[in-house]
């Protein structure tokens, strides 16, 4: 399965400008874990991606005053991104050794589309190997009812 079936289509996004306070706001705001970077707001090309754990680890818990500090003071600069035309798990691959939960999901431009995340994946996985086991089942089973 390619990375663009199963990626989510809505990706919150900011400038790297953006008050910290303000990147919270949309992660709480929408649900996610993650806002990526763009420095175009039309084409949405990816420039870096803060975490969760970007604003724990270099914010609150050094002190930091998150409405003075932006989201490129932050971020993960020229983050990975997977293709949306690419095998599901070679972004998994990815995420492995880079050491990610998600990707930015890109199109042959490089045009933001998607994010990916690594339950996302698990999920693609664990619904693979339960039909894995249902064509094992099925096969026993019509086996059987041949030699019966």
């Amino acid at each position: 399965m390619k990375t663009g079936d199963i990626c989510k289509r809505v990706v919150i996004v900011a400038r790297r400008s953006t008050p910290l306070n303000d990147v919270a706001q949309l992660m709480r705001k929408n649900h996610v874990g993650s806002v990526v970077i763009v420095e175009d707001a039309d084409a949405k090309r990816p420039v870096g991606i803060v975490t969760d754990r970007d604003l724990v680890v270099e914010v609150i818990a050094p002190g930091l005053d998150a409405r003075t500090v932006t989201a490129g003071d932050i971020m993960s600069a020229s983050p990975a991104t997977a293709r949306k035309d690419e095998d599901a798990l070679w972004s998994l691959k990815t995420m492995r050794d880079r050491g990610i939960r998600r990707l930015p999901v890109v199109d042959e431009s490089g045009s933001l589309v998607g994010i990916v995340s690594l339950d996302d994946l698990v999920e693609h996985v664990g619904t693979a190997l339960g039909d894995i086991v249902q064509a094992l089942g099925a096969e026993r089973n019509i086996e059987s009812w041949r030699r019966a």
